[in-house]
C-alpha cells in the first residue's frame, strides 16, 4: 500500500520520463512536490525502491529508474490519509477491453467514484519449446562432427552482405555469424533466444534463419523501427517468431515467462567507450581522416543507456539486469555476452573482468572464456604506442564470455 504522497510521486516520475526520456533528480522532485528537505525525498524513494517500484543507480545522475510491477489480478488502493471509512464500501470488477480493470468506491450516503485502470500483466504470446526431433540429452542440434568444429576456444567470423555496417545507422554492431553460431551451440530448433541490447536486430536475423523464436529489447526506437524493418523481409512461410520490442531492459521480467529462455546472447553497449570524439588510431596514416573522425557516435544521451556509464557502473547496472532475467533462463540456459575491454587515459580497463564479477554476483556461472579473433577485419593498421609505449591493438580481438544458470 502506498501513501498519497508516495503515489503522487510515483505518477510525477512517470510522467517525467514519459515527456523527456530520463528521470528527474531530487531537486526536481523536492522543487515540485515543495518540500522541506532533500532527505524528505530520499526517504519517499527508498519506501518506493523497497516496495518494487523503481530502482537507484549509484553515482549516477538521473539515477531512477522504474520498474513495471507485475499487477496481474491486482487491485491496489492507495492510502489516503484524509480519507474518512466506508462502512458500506462495495469494490466491483469489470473488464475494458479485456486489458484493463475498473475500481469504483461506493461511499454510503452519496456516490464517490475513485476509477483506477490497471493494465494486466500480459505475458507474450512466444513459442519456447524445441520442435526437432533431437535426443533430450543433447543441448543442440549438431552432430558430433560439427560439435568438434565448435571446441576451438578461439573463434573468427566475417561479415556478409546482410551485416548492416553503417555507423550512421548503428556504432557497433556484430556480425550475424557470431549469434548464429551461439544458437547453434546452446539451443534447438523452436527454442526461445533472448538478446536485452539488440541493437538492430542481428541476433534476431540469426535465430530466424535457424528456425529458433527470438524476442530483443532496446531503449532506442530508432533500433527497434530498423530492426522491425529488417525482418519485415522475412521468409514466406515463417515457423518462429521473432520480436522486437522497444523497452529497458530492467523490465524484461514483465514480458517472458520463468523457465523458458533456452539462450541469452547479446553485445551490451561498451560502458562510456563510445562517448568521446574518434581518433581512429588503430587506421593508418589518412585514412585516420575518414567521415567519422573527430565525430562522437555515441549509442543515446539517455542515462539510463549503459553506453552512458562509468566501467565499474556499467557492469553493476548489468548485473542488477541479469539478476532480474535469471529466473527466466532454463536451468542449464547458456547466457553469452561479447565485451571489450578499454584504453583509457593510458590505462587498460579489464572490463571483461568486471562483467564476470557482476554476473557471478547475479547468480551465473562461467563455463567458457572465449576469443574472438578479429584480425581479418583490420585493415591498414596504424603504428599504436612506438617508440615508447607497447600497446595491444585492442580492435584485434574480442571476449565471447560463455556462463550458464547452474543446473
Amino acid at each position: 500500500m502506498l501513501t498519497k504522497r508516495q503515489k503522487q510521486i510515483l505518477d510525477y516520475i512517470e510522467e517525467y520520463i514519459k515527456k523527456k526520456d530520463y528521470a528527474p533528480t531530487l531537486k526536481e522532485i523536492k522543487r515540485h512536490f515543495r518540500l522541506s528537505s532533500i532527505s524528505t525525498v530520499h526517504q519517499h524513494l527508498e519506501t518506493l525502491r523497497t516496495k518494487g517500484y523503481l530502482i537507484r543507480l549509484e553515482n549516477q545522475p538521473r539515477s531512477i529508474q522504474l520498474i513495471k510491477k507485475k499487477r496481474a489480478n491486482l487491485i491496489e488502493i492507495v492510502e489516503d490519509s484524509e480519507n474518512i471509512e466506508f462502512p458500506q464500501t462495495q469494490l466491483l470488477l469489470k473488464p475494458v477491453e479485456e486489458l484493463k480493470e475498473r475500481v469504483i468506491l461506493r461511499k454510503q450516503g452519496g456516490l464517490q467514484k475513485s476509477e483506477k485502470f490497471l493494465e494486466k500483466n500480459k505475458k507474450l504470446d512466444i513459442p519456447f519449446k524445441r520442435i526437432c526431433n533431437c535426443p533430450s540429452n543433447h543441448i543442440n542440434c549438431l552432430d558430433a562432427k560439427q560439435w568438434m568444429k565448435h571446441q576451438v576456444a578461439i573463434w573468427e567470423f566475417a561479415y556478409e552482405k546482410r551485416d548492416v555496417r553503417d555507423k550512421n545507422i548503428h556504432p557497433a554492431v556484430f556480425p550475424i555469424a557470431l549469434p548464429a553460431k551461439c544458437i547453434e551451440l546452446f539451443t534447438h530448433k523452436g527454442e526461445l533466444v533472448l538478446d536485452p541490447f539488440v541493437g538492430i536486430g542481428t541476433t534476431l536475423i540469426a535465430a530466424r534463419d535457424l528456425e529458433r523464436n527470438a524476442v530483443g529489447f532496446d531503449l532506442n526506437k530508432k533500433y527497434i523501427d530498423f530492426t522491425k524493418k529488417r525482418l519485415s523481409q522475412s521468409h514466406l512461410f515463417p515457423v518462429t517468431k521473432q520480436i522486437a520490442i522497444c523497452d529497458d531492459a530492467i523490465n524484461i521480467p514483465n514480458y517472458l515467462e520463468e523457465n523458458t529462455i533456452s539462450l541469452s546472447v547479446t553485445s551490451p553497449p561498451y560502458a562510456n567507450m563510445l562517448n568521446r570524439p574518434r581518433e581512429n588510431k588503430s587506421l593508418r596514416g589518412d585514412l585516420r581522416n575518414n567521415q567519422h573522425y573527430k565525430k562522437i557516435q555515441q549509442y543515446s544521451k539517455n542515462p539510463r543507456d549503459l553506453g552512458t556509464m562509468e566501467p565499474r557502473r556499467f557492469a553493476e547496472a548489468l548485473g542488477e539486469i541479469y539478476k532480474r532475467i535469471l529466473p527466466l533462463h532454463k536451468p542449464g540456459a547458456h547466457c553469452v555476452i561479447n565485451i571489450t575491454d578499454l584504453w583509457w587515459n593510458n590505462k587498460r580497463i579489464p572490463i571483461h573482468l568486471y562483467v564476470i564479477e557482476a554476473l557471478e554476483k547475479a547468480g551465473y556461472e562461467l563455463r567458457n572464456t572465449i576469443i574472438w579473433d578479429r584480425r581479418n577485419l583490420v585493415n591498414k593498421a596504424g603504428i599504436f604506442g612506438w617508440p615508447s609505449n607497447y600497446i595491444t591493438l585492442g580492435t584485434t580481438f574480442e571476449y565471447i564470455l560463455d556462463f550458464w544458470r547452474p543446473k
